[in-house]
């Protein structure tokens, strides 16, 4: 924002163009309203000119806005200020409605950038992805922010359903749809959320797929020497995240105290058909930032690729990458091993050798499954899965939860079955 204009704005990026948007104060109704203004540049555009075009843009449009003419001598101000520091750039005046304010399609990608300092970047991209789906269905609609009715965000839902989209995947995307709704009713744009009034379909309960013991120890024959052999093992002893394996660094782990941390995770971004690695920091949620023990196996499994990583790096020479020296889960040539890869390889090795399917994933509710299976409580396998909530846990596993219903049984068993047996030994005394 420049100090110099009596406005605030912002400069946005939609579909890889460069918008400013501008907060003012509609004299008329006394409401705030935001005004979206092109700036003719591409979202590669060097920051200089960026913010030259901006400036140039805002001054324009408040000279509009009160008014006045290129010779007033106030506008002159404005726009001697906003030219003090860059030259002026030709841009474009063409903008959102007037009437109507923006499209409601327009709208969701506004509010994808008010959130995303506040998301990880996996989270950004899967609402991006879910915006996109809304893209297509309202382009053409002419459906602006401002008359979009329940009935609107009704059809699109229905229209999902008929292709075949599950409850979940609508719920997800009625999610996005309703926090988006929801910043548009905070910053005045709209009184009502309207997507409050519309049914979404019934959710399947979702019951997870997981191996039993004698499955696990088949699978892990099929993975012995092989890339994924450490992936494999330390999804189904630990239940971790495909992210949170991959983006396991030496560090995290300490030999000494028996403990590894899990505190990075690694996931894709794709674009121009390309895999790009990204490591964050930031996990799915604040409890799967965890500490856990090291289980001795794992720990010889890890001392094992501490070891071939040397050989090969010695061997190798400079044949071999060095750029991702601090990750566990690696190659013999140093590459990171990918989630692309790690998910199809998975995959392929599960299906050639005639194992009942499974994905990569369920090894964590295999990890849940056998922990319940032994007494352990949903509590406990709450903390060493992350999860974020009691909740969470639940929902996923309850139905697998045999032992304490075995142990309800015999309490109730013990407490009604001891008297009910007291009542027919004195029947049959009598």
């Amino acid at each position: 924002m420049d100090k110099g204009l009596p406005l605030k704005y912002k400069v946005y990026t939609k579909k890889n163009k460069l918008y400013v948007v501008i907060d003012y104060k509609d004299e008329e109704t006394g409401k705030r309203k935001k005004k979206w203004l092109a700036t003719g540049l591409n979202a590669d555009a060097k920051k200089r000119e960026v913010n030259a075009v901006a400036k140039n843009v805002a001054a324009d449009f408040y000279k509009r806005l009160s008014g006045q003419t290129e010779n007033d001598s106030k506008a002159k101000t404005v726009t001697e200020k906003a030219d003090q520091t860059e030259a002026s750039v030709p841009f474009s005046s063409e903008s959102v409605s007037e009437e109507k304010g923006y499209e409601f399609t327009e709208f969701m990608y506004i509010w994808l950038e008010s959130v995303k300092p506040r998301v990880a970047r996996s989270t950004y991209n899967s609402y991006k992805t879910k915006i996109r789906g809304i893209e297509k269905y309202f382009k053409g609609k002419n459906v602006y922010l401002s008359q979009l009715k329940p009935l609107d965000i009704q059809g699109f839902y229905n229209y999902l359903y008929s292709k075949g989209s599950s409850g979940n995947n609508i719920k997800h995307y009625h999610a996005n749809i309703h926090n988006a709704l929801k910043y548009a009713v905070k910053i005045d744009l709209i009184s009502t959320n309207p997507s409050e009034k519309v049914d979404l379909p019934r959710v399947e309960k979702y019951e997870a797929t997981f191996y039993n013991k004698d499955e696990l120890e088949q699978l892990f024959k099929v993975f012995k020497g092989d890339r994924l052999e450490l992936i494999v093992y330390i999804a189904a002893f630990y239940g971790l995240r495909r992210s949170e394996i991959i983006g396991l660094k030496w560090n995290a782990i300490d030999f000494k105290e028996k403990t590894i941390k899990i505190c990075s995770k690694v996931v894709s971004e794709f674009g121009s058909g390309k895999e790009r690695l990204i490591c964050e920091s930031e996990l799915k949620t604040a409890a799967s930032r965890r500490v856990l023990p090291l289980i001795p196996y794992i720990e010889k499994l890890l001392i094992k690729r501490m070891e071939e990583k040397e050989y090969y790096s010695k061997m190798l020479r400079s044949e071999y990458d060095h750029t991702y020296d601090e990750f566990v889960c690696c190659d013999n040539f140093g590459k990171l091993i990918t989630p692309e890869f790690a998910t199809n390889h998975f995959r392929y090795m599960v299906e050639t050798n005639g194992l009942r399917r499974l994905r990569l994933h369920d090894l964590r509710h295999s990890c849940a499954s056998l922990l319940l299976a032994n007494g352990i409580s949903m509590k406990a396998i709450q903390d060493w899965l992350g999860h974020s909530t009691f909740n969470v846990t639940a929902n996923f596993y309850s139905h697998l939860d045999y032992h304490s219903r075995i142990e309800s049984a015999e309490t109730i068993a013990k407490v009604l079955g001891g008297e009910m047996e007291d009542d027919e030994d004195k029947k049959s005394s009598q």
